[in-house]
C-alpha cells in the first residue's frame, strides 16, 4: 500500500510544482477511485483571488463531476500538505472514503496538527487517514517556495 500511496502522491507533487510555476502555493490534490485518477488540481488562490480555490476543494468538485454525484465512496484524496478546516468539512460531507497526505501543517492542520476533525465521533463519516507519505519531498516545496516569497519581500 505505501508504495501505492507514494506513486500517487507523486502525482499530486505534480499538481504542486504546477502550481509553483503559477506563483500560487505548492499544494496538490489528487482524487483516485478503484486506481484511476478522477480528478487532479493544486490551488488557484491568487490568480482566481479567491480564498476557497485550495487544491482539496477543486479536486473534489471535478471528482465529484467525474463520477456524476457528490458522495465520493470508495475515492482516495492524496494531497501534499495536511487540510485545513475548510478542506476538512468538504471532505466529510463529500464521503471521502480515505485521506492521504504528505507535509504536517503546524499552523492550520485540521487532519491532527492543531485540530482533528476527520477523525472525531461528532460526525456521521470519518476517512482513513494516512499521514506523512512523502512528507520530506512535500515539505520541501513549500518551505523552498515560501522562503522565495520572504526574499521577495512577499511578492508574488
Amino acid at each position: 500500500m505505501v508504495t501505492d500511496h507514494n506513486r500517487y502522491m507523486r502525482y499530486a507533487l505534480e499538481q504542486a510544482r504546477e502550481a509553483e510555476r503559477l506563483h500560487e502555493a505548492p499544494i496538490g490534490a489528487i482524487v483516485v477511485r478503484d486506481g484511476q485518477i478522477l480528478a487532479a488540481a493544486h490551488n488557484w488562490r491568487e490568480t482566481w483571488h479567491d480564498p476557497t480555490a485550495h487544491a482539496e476543494l477543486i479536486a473534489i468538485r471535478e471528482a465529484s463531476r467525474a463520477l456524476g454525484g457528490w458522495r465520493l465512496i470508495g475515492c482516495k484524496l492524496y494531497v501534499t500538505l495536511e487540510p485545513c478546516a475548510m478542506c476538512a468539512g468538504a471532505i466529510l460531507l463529500s464521503r471521502v472514503e480515505e485521506v492521504v497526505f504528505g507535509a504536517s501543517d503546524s499552523k492550520g492542520g485540521a487532519a491532527g496538527s492543531t485540530i482533528d476533525l476527520l477523525n472525531t465521533k461528532l460526525f456521521n463519516h470519518q476517512p482513513k487517514v494516512t499521514a506523512g507519505i512523502l512528507a520530506d519531498e512535500c515539505g520541501m516545496i513549500l518551505t523552498s517556495f515560501f522562503k522565495g516569497l520572504r526574499t521577495m519581500g512577499g511578492k508574488r
